[in-house]
C-alpha cells in the first residue's frame, strides 16, 4: 500500500471532559458561546487601539477599554433572540466596581440580569436567567481613576449543538456558485459542492491562478426560502478575516445577516437571523497570501428544501460488547486467519526499507501468539531507499504487514491488542487504524489515519498515539507518546482506544494518557474526519522517516508479537 505516513508528532492536544452524544434535554446541554464575533458597540473607546469589537473577538490579548468618565457602557447583538445562562466578564485592572447586565430584544426596552456594587474585577462567571437579542454591560462606578476595560466579555446561552427548536441542516447536498474554484494538482475537484457534502475531508477553495483576490465568495441555493438561524464554517488556513453571512432572495440582492473583521479561522459557529434563498459568505480580506477555503458551510434554520444527510454512526457504549476478535490460537508456522486478514506485499512507504512478504514473516506460533519477524534477507529484483549499512538499493530485510480491509471494519467502539513489540535501532512496529474508503478512491490523509500505537528503537520507552487528518498530518498529526518508564519491548503490553463521535482516549495497560477531543481539533486544527468505519492494521517497519535507519547497533532478526486483537461496541 502506497501512501505518505510520517509519524513524529508531539503536539498534544489538551482535553475538556467528554460531553454526552446529545441524548439528554437540551436544558441540560452545556451552553453556547453566543457572542464571539457578534457586532458589538459601546459608548467610547479609550483609543483606537482599544475598540468594542475586541471585547468579543475571542483574543484574550486584546481588549476594549472606555473614556475615562462614568457611565459607560458596552453592547453585543447576539443576531436573534436567545436564552441565556451565562455572561463571563475578563477585566483588564481597570474594572467596574458597579454596573449591571441587561437584556433587551429590540435594544430599546431593557431588562435586568444582574446588577452588584462591590465587584472586584478578575474573572467573573456570572449566571444570570432570561432571554435577548441585545446583552448590555453598563458600568456605573470605576474601580481606579481609569476608564472601563474587559479583555474579553463573553455571552452563553442555548444548548450545545442542539439547533433551536425546528431547525435541520438545510446546506446539505445543495448546489452552489462561487467567485472561483481550485482544480488542480494541489486541490483537485475544489468546487462549490465540496463545501455542502458534509464530508469533512473535502473543501472548497477558490482558484490558485485568478482567486487569490479580494473579495471571494461563496453561495449556497437551499432550494426555497429559509429562515436561517445558524452557520457553521470551518475553515482551512485559508481563511478570511473579514467577511459577511448575506442572504438572498434572487441570487442578486443581498442582506448581510452577520458581519467580523476579525474573523479567526478554524472552527466558527454564528448564531444569526435571516431569511432568504440562498445564502452567501461573503470574504473582504483574507488570512494570508492565499485565497478562501472552506472544508464545510453549512446552514441551519427553517423552510428551504432540505435534503436529510446520512444518519450519524450509533454510539458505543463502554466497554461494550465484543463484536471481532483474534486470538491467534492457531498451529505453529500457520499463517494469519485469511478470513480476518491480508496481507500486503512489496516495498515499505516512507522511506522504510523492508520487502513485505505474502505471510513468510508473519506466522503463529502454536502458543497462542502472532509472531511478525523483521529480519536481514534480501528479495532479488526488489527496490528499497538505499540501505545505509549495505549499500544496497535492492530491499536488504523482509518483514509483514497486515490488514482487515473488505474483511473487518468498524465506527466506534474499545479496540485494543497486546503487543510485545519490537526493539533495536531503526525499528518500527505499529498498530494503527486506516479509513476503509482508502481502497475506494479516497486518498491518503483524506481517509483519515488513527495510530494506537508505534513505537521506534531510537526511542526505547516511548510509545505513540497520533491521529492524521488533510489538515493535519506526517510530523503535524496530534498525538502524543506514553513514558513506559522502561523500554516498552521488554515485554507484553496492552494498547487501547476508546472512540466515539466527540473523542479519542489513548490508554496502555489500562492507563489512560491522552484524549483527544473534537471540538478541541476543530477550533484549533481542522476538521475531524473520523466519523465512519475503519480497519485494523499490524506491521513491524525498519527504517524510514520517523525511526531513522538501521546501524551499527540494531540487532536483527526483532519479532512483534501479538498476543490478541479485540474490538468491543
Amino acid at each position: 500500500m502506497k501512501r505518505p505516513r510520517a509519524r513524529l508528532s508531539v503536539l498534544a492536544v489538551l482535553t475538556l471532559a467528554v460531553a454526552a452524544l446529545l441524548t439528554a434535554p437540551a436544558a441540560q446541554a452545556a451552553p453556547v458561546l453566543l457572542s464571539q464575533g457578534r457586532p458589538v458597540t459601546a459608548s467610547s473607546a479609550e483609543n483606537a487601539g482599544t475598540p468594542a469589537s475586541a471585547a468579543v473577538d475571542g483574543d484574550g490579548g486584546t481588549r476594549w477599554s472606555s473614556a475615562f468618565s462614568d457611565p459607560q457602557w458596552l453592547q453585543v447583538d447576539l443576531g436573534s433572540t436567545q436564552q441565556l445562562s451565562q455572561v463571563v466578564l475578563n477585566w483588564e485592572t481597570a474594572y467596574a466596581k458597579a454596573f449591571t447586565i441587561q437584556a433587551s430584544a429590540d435594544g430599546a426596552t431593557w431588562t435586568p440580569l444582574y446588577s452588584t456594587t462591590t465587584a472586584t474585577g478578575g474573572n467573573q462567571t456570572l449566571n444570570v436567567t432570561g432571554s435577548g437579542r441585545y446583552i448590555r454591560l453598563t458600568g456605573t462606578q470605576r474601580a481606579t481613576q481609569y476608564g472601563y476595560s474587559l479583555w474579553e466579555f463573553q455571552v452563553f446561552g442555548g444548548g450545545g449543538t442542539t439547533p433551536p427548536s425546528g431547525d435541520v441542516l438545510l446546506s446539505y447536498g445543495k448546489s452552489g456558485s462561487a467567485s472561483s474554484s481550485q482544480d488542480d494538482g494541489a486541490c483537485p475537484g475544489c468546487l462549490p459542492a465540496k463545501a455542502f457534502d458534509h464530508d469533512p475531508a473535502t473543501r472548497w477553495a477558490t482558484s490558485a491562478t485568478t482567486g487569490w483576490v479580494d473579495p471571494g465568495w461563496i453561495t449556497v441555493d437551499l432550494g426555497a426560502t429559509a429562515n436561517v438561524h445558524r452557520v457553521v464554517l470551518q475553515w482551512d488556513p485559508a481563511y478570511a478575516v473579514a467577511y459577511q453571512i448575506q442572504v438572498s432572495n434572487d441570487n442578486a440582492n443581498w442582506t448581510s445577516i452577520y458581519s467580523t473583521t476579525t474573523g479567526k479561522g478554524f472552527k466558527e459557529t454564528l448564531t444569526v437571523d435571516g431569511s432568504g434563498r440562498y445564502v452567501r459568505m461573503y470574504g473582504t480580506a483574507r488570512s494570508n497570501g492565499y485565497g478562501y477555503s472552506l472544508w464545510g458551510f453549512d446552514v441551519y434554520g427553517t423552510g428551504g428544501n432540505p435534503t436529510t444527510p446520512p444518519p450519524a454512526p450509533p454510539a458505543p457504549h463502554f466497554p461494550g460488547t465484543l463484536v471481532w476478535s483474534d486470538e491467534f490460537n492457531g498451529a505453529a508456522g500457520a499463517a494469519p486467519d485469511a478470513s480476518k486478514w491480508t496481507a500486503e506485499t512489496g516495498p515499505g512507504v516512507n522511506n522504510e526499507l523492508e520487502y513485505y512478504t505474502n505471510n513468510n514473516n508473519a506466522k503463529q506460533d502454536g502458543r497462542g501468539d502472532l509472531v511478525i519477524q523483521l529480519r536481514r534477507e534480501a528479495t532479488p529484483g526488489s527496490a528499497c531507499p538505499v540501505d545505509p549499512i549495505s549499500g544496497s538499493g535492492t530491499c536488504q530485510y523482509t518483514s509483514g504487514r497486515i490488514n482487515t480491509a473488505g474483511k473487518f471494519s468498524f465506527t466506534y467502539g474499545h479496540v485494543e491488542a497486546n503487543i510485545k513489540v519490537s526493539g533495536t535501532q531503526g525499528l518500527w512496529p505499529a498498530f494503527w487504524l486506516l479509513g476503509a474508503n482508502f481502497f475506494s478512491g479516497t486518498p491518503w490523509p483524506n481517509c483519515g489515519e488513527i495510530d494506537i500505537m508505534e513505537h521506534v528503537g531510537k526511542s526505547p520507552n516511548l510509545a505513540y498515539s497520533t491521529i492524521h487528518a488533510p489538515a493535519y498530518n506526517g510530523g503535524g498529526g496530534i498525538g502524543a507518546p506514553f513514558d513506559a518508564g522502561q523500554d516498552v519491548s521488554a515485554g507484553f503490553h496492552k494498547f487501547g482506544l476508546d472512540w466515539d463521535a466527540n473523542h479519542m482516549t489513548f490508554s496502555v495497560d489500562g492507563n489512560a494518557f491522552e484524549t483527544i477531543d473534537r471540538d478541541t481539533v476543530e477550533s484549533t486544527r481542522g476538521p475531524w474526519v473520523y466519523d465512519h468505519p475503519f480497519f485494523l492494521i499490524l506491521n513491524n517497519a525498519i527504517g524510514g522517516d520517523f525511526p531513522g535507519p538501521p546501524g551499527a547497533g540494531t540487532v536483527l532478526p526483532q519479532d512483534m508479537v501479538i498476543d490478541y486483537v479485540r474490538v468491543y461496541q
